[in-house]
């Protein structure tokens, strides 16, 4: 938040208006989730990583999960598009966007079936993945061919795990691009929330598909939001001792963006 100390934790909060968000949040979570846990060495790590990986291709199983991510892409395309020949438009920035999401959407239409689907017909993994929700199912005397694995060297298992969630990348860097354009199309304003509550009315004539949010997060506020396609509605909440939410009731300063 510009103006503001450099000291002060922001927490930034995103709220999803549609579900097509919502899934792409869910796995944008995982996908960084699984980005942090490939690097370490231990194989309770590398576990939670070939869980991660599991949990991608759970949420990806959506039939049209594919078809909306490329129609998206071609969403974006198109409105960048119509910037061609705008002289506060550098062509050479328009070019470098274009030819990413062009990328993005190349790769992705070129994944056969279903993110995952590669290692569904892995008889190894899938034994694994039929076990791995079940509390302590993944034991030595359950799978001992999965315990071998986890004693492996970290170097052997990071690149068993690579080359598994490889087959996720082409889902990954659509997803990445997209979201990426998402945030950038929304510009920050700052809003006071007063006695903790903030309402705002959205356009009919405009359809917005991500709320983001950035406050201070050293005074243990939490907000609570919700939205549809005609109103945004923050209510600040702060925990009692038994961590129980309660209405803050002060006026509460954060940063609003809305992204189209």
């Amino acid at each position: 938040m510009s103006g503001t100390d450099e000291s002060v934790p922001l927490v930034l909060y995103e709220y999803p208006f549609n579900e097509g968000i919502r899934t792409m949040l869910r796995l944008e979570h995982l996908f960084d989730r699984l980005a942090q846990l490939m690097p370490r060495d231990a194989p309770v790590d590398h576990h939670f990583a070939l869980a991660t990986i599991f949990e991608i291709m759970e949420v990806a199983s959506r039939a049209d999960l594919k078809s909306d991510l490329l129609k998206e892409l071609e969403r974006h395309r198109g409105q960048l598009m119509g910037y061609r020949g705008n002289p506060a438009i550098s062509e050479a920035a328009l070019d470098e966007v274009i030819g990413r999401i062009d990328r993005a959407f190349s790769g992705l239409n070129q994944l056969q079936g279903k993110a995952g689907q590669a290692l569904a017909g892995n008889d190894w993994l899938m034994s694994i993945r039929s076990r791995i929700s079940i509390p302590g199912g993944t034991c030595e005397f359950d799978l001992p061919s999965y315990y071998a694995w986890q004693q492996h060297p970290p170097e052997q298992r990071r690149a068993d795990l690579a080359g598994w969630a490889g087959t996720l990348t082409p889902l990954g860097d659509a997803l990445q691009m997209l979201m990426g354009l998402l945030r950038d199309s929304g510009a920050p304003q700052r809003m006071v929330a007063i006695g903790g509550q903030y309402q705002q009315s959205l356009p009919q004539h405009k359809s917005y598909h991500l709320l983001r949010l950035r406050m201070d997060g050293s005074d243990g506020l939490v907000p609570e939001i919700t939205g549809h396609r005609l109103m945004v509605s923050v209510r600040m909440m702060r925990a009692d001792a038994e961590g129980r939410l309660r209405p803050a009731g002060i006026d509460v300063p954060f940063e609003l963006t809305l992204c189209a």
